[in-house]
């Protein structure tokens, strides 16, 4: 089991930065590849980011490609996305999770946070 905690969300204009935080618990942290994904009110979730187990491959969007930034701590078992730029179609709640896969698909990820809300305002 790994239990995941997300933070950092929040109100912010547009144009804007803000830096999600995901700590986690429980089983090896560092064995799990991470993802980023958000879902906005109405719509399905989506995939954002993936980082690898080891921090050396990342992946994003095509939306959020240039703007936002995933990364990892595995000393702190923790896991970031710095979110620069902010639009507001970038407004929903976004979730980490942890996947035994390094992939975009959300059904391959088997433990995932609460979420946390961000909302950018034109």
């Amino acid at each position: 089991q790994v239990q995941l905690v997300e933070s950092g969300g929040g109100l912010v204009q547009a144009g804007g930065s803000l830096r999600l935080s995901c700590a986690a618990s429980g089983r090896s942290f560092s064995s799990y590849n991470m993802g980023w994904f958000r879902q906005a009110p109405g719509k399905e979730r989506e995939f954002v980011a993936h980082i690898s187990w080891s921090g050396g491959t990342t992946y994003y969007t095509d939306s959020v490609k240039g703007r936002f930034t995933i990364s990892r701590d595995n000393a702190k078992n923790t896991v970031y996305l710095q979110m620069n730029s902010l639009k507001p179609e970038d407004t929903a709640v976004y979730y980490c999770a942890a996947s035994e896969d390094l992939t975009t698909l959300t059904r391959l990820y088997n433990y995932w946070g609460q979420g946390t809300q961000v909302t950018v305002s034109s």
